[in-house]
C-alpha cells in the first residue's frame, strides 16, 4: 500500500493511515490507555463461564469483568453516574458480542492487519503526541499498561476500520448533482457551523414492532426526556438507558460536518443552541434523542500550496536510520550534480504511491501532510531540496517546485460537501450494516442466569 504523507484523497476511499488519520483514532485509543492504567487487575477465576455463543466462537466471563474494570473508570472520570449493574454487564456483553461478529466476518472476507501496517500507526500515534514509539511504549510500561494490549487495540481499531470500508463506504457513490442539490439547500450550514459534536440516546424498537412496543417505548423515551428536562446528566441516562452503541461512551456521536449530520437531525442541528435537547425522533430503529453538545465554525477563502516532490526510503531490519539516510544524501547529491529528481524517484522511492509518478506530490495545502514533512517542507524555497529527514513513515528528501496562493472558497465548500454527503451515507449505511450483522447471527446469552438465542 502507498505511504504518501499527504491526506488527499478521491471521495469515498479510505485514509492512508498517517497522523492526520490517527487523530481521529486517538481519542479512543487514548481513554484505552487511561483506562488501562486505572483499571484494577481482574481477580484470578476458578472457572472462565461462556457468557454468549457467538456463531461459532463465545465471549468468557473474564472478558466481560476486563471490559468493565475499562469502562467504569471512564465514566467515573467523565463524572457519570455507573449504571446498575445488571445494565452494565448487557452494554458491555453487547459491546464484546458486535466486536467479536466484525472480527469473524474480516476472517470471512480475508481482511487482516500485517505488522508493518501496525507499527506504522503506532508510531503515528507516537509521533501525533511528540514522543517515538520506544518513548510511547516505556510510557505505557511505566503506567502499568502491558504494550500488548494496546497494540491488540490499534489492531482492532484498524480491522474495524478496514471491515466497514470494504463492506459499506467504498459502495457509497456520490454525484455532482448530489452535490449541487445539497449547496443549493444547505450551503450556509457548512460555513457558519462547520461542526457540531452531538449525544444520542435510543429508545431501540425491534423489526416490525407491533402498536404496543411502539408505544410503550414512546412512553420510555418521554420519560427519559422528562429526567434531562429536569436536570439528569445526559451521559448519565444515556449509560443507563441508551440502546445506542455509544451508550457507554455518554452517547457521544462525536464532531460532524454539518452536511454530514444524520438525515433525522439534519435541521436541528443547523437550529438548535448549544447544549439544547431535542424531542424524541422516531427512526426505523427507535426513538431518538439528541443533544448538541458543542459547535465549530469558520474556514479560510485563501491558503498557500506547495508543489512538491519526494524520495523515500523506509527502515526495516536491514536498512537502518543511517543506512537510509545515507543513501539519500547520495541521491541528493546526485541531484545536486544534474541527474533528474523523477528519474530516481522512479528508481528509488519506496513510496509506491508517488513514485511512478517521480515522487509528485502534486498541491500540498496546510495540514495535508505529518507535521514533520510540513516543518521541513515550508522550510525550502523554490528549487530547493532538503537534507535527509525523518516522518512516521521513513526518511525522506523532498523538493519544492513552486508555490501558489489560492482562494480556495468555492473548492472546499465543493469538497466539503461531497465528504459531508459521502459521511452521512456511510454514517447510516454502517448502522444498518452493523444491525444486519446483528440480525443474521446466532447470539446465545448466558449472562447473569438468562440464556436465549438472540
Amino acid at each position: 500500500m502507498a505511504t504518501v504523507p499527504t491526506d488527499r484523497r478521491p471521495a469515498g476511499a479510505s485514509r492512508r493511515p498517517h497522523v492526520r488519520h490517527w487523530r481521529r483514532v486517538w481519542g479512543p485509543i487514548a481513554a484505552f490507555v487511561w483506562l488501562a492504567a486505572s483499571a484494577a487487575p481482574a481477580a484470578a477465576q476458578e472457572l472462565d463461564a461462556i457468557v454468549a455463543v457467538v456463531n461459532d466462537d463465545v465471549v468468557v466471563q473474564s472478558e466481560v469483568d476486563h471490559e468493565i474494570g475499562l469502562v467504569v473508570p471512564q465514566l467515573q472520570q467523565q463524572g457519570t453516574a455507573v449504571p446498575p449493574p445488571e445494565q452494565l454487564r448487557k452494554q458491555v456483553l453487547e459491546r464484546l458480542i458486535m466486536k467479536r461478529l466484525q472480527q469473524q466476518r474480516a476472517r470471512q472476507l480475508g481482511i487482516e492487519v500485517d505488522e508493518a501496517t501496525l507499527v506504522e500507526a503506532m508510531s503515528n500515534i507516537a509521533a501525533r503526541n511528540g514522543i517515538s514509539l520506544e518513548e510511547l511504549k516505556a510510557t505505557l510500561e511505566a503506567g502499568g499498561i502491558r504494550f500488548a494490549d494496546f497494540r491488540e487495540d490499534t489492531r482492532m481499531q484498524i480491522l474495524t476500520s478496514r471491515l466497514q470500508n470494504q463492506e459499506v463506504v467504498r459502495n457509497i457513490q456520490v454525484t455532482d448533482q448530489e452535490v449541487d442539490r445539497l449547496l443549493a439547500r444547505e450551503a450556509q450550514s457548512l460555513v457558519p457551523r462547520e461542526q457540531v459534536r452531538l449525544s444520542h440516546i435510543l429508545i431501540a424498537l425491534p423489526d416490525d414492532p407491533t402498536p404496543d412496543q411502539v408505544a410503550q417505548a414512546e412512553k420510555k423515551a418521554n420519560a427519559v426526556l422528562a429526567k434531562l428536562r429536569g436536570g439528569a446528566d445526559f451521559a448519565a441516562v444515556a449509560a443507563a438507558s441508551s440502546d445506542g452503541r455509544t451508550a457507554l461512551q455518554g452517547g457521544d456521536l462525536g464532531w460532524f460536518e454539518m452536511a454530514a449530520v444524520p438525515s433525522l437531525v439534519t435541521e436541528l442541528a443547523t437550529t438548535m443552541a448549544k447544549g439544547a435537547v431535542s424531542e424524541p425522533l422516531r427512526s426505523p430503529t427507535g426513538f431518538n434523542i439528541i443533544k448538541l453538545t458543542d459547535i465549530k465554525g469558520g474556514a479560510p477563502d485563501t491558503v498557500t500550496q506547495t508543489h512538491a516532490r519526494h524520495i523515500l526510503v523506509r527502515t526495516n531490519e536491514l536498512v537502518s536510520d543511517a543506512d537510509a539516510r545515507t543513501r539519500l544524501a547520495q541521491l541528493r547529491q546526485r541531484i545536486q550534480g544534474g541527474d533528474d529528481f523523477a528519474t530516481l524517484a522512479r528508481a528509488h522511492s519506496e513510496d509506491t504511491g508517488t513514485a511512478l509518478k517521480g515522487g509528485d506530490l502534486g498541491w500540498v495545502s496546510p495540514g495535508d501532510t505529518v507535521p514533520e514533512f510540513e516543518e521541513a517542507m515550508n522550510a525550502l524555497s523554490a528549487g530547493e531540496i532538503s537534507e535527509p529527514f525523518k516522518s512516521p513513515f521513513g526518511w525522506h528528501i523532498v523538493q519544492v517546485q513552486e508555490r501558489r496562493t489560492q482562494d480556495t472558497a468555492d473548492e472546499l465548500l465543493r469538497l466539503k460537501a461531497r465528504e459531508a454527503i459521502q459521511r452521512r451515507k456511510a454514517e447510516e449505511a454502517t448502522e444498518a450494516w452493523l444491525r444486519q450483522l446483528r440480525d443474521e447471527a446466532y447470539v446465545e446469552v448466558r449472562l447473569g442466569g438468562e440464556t436465549g438465542a438472540l
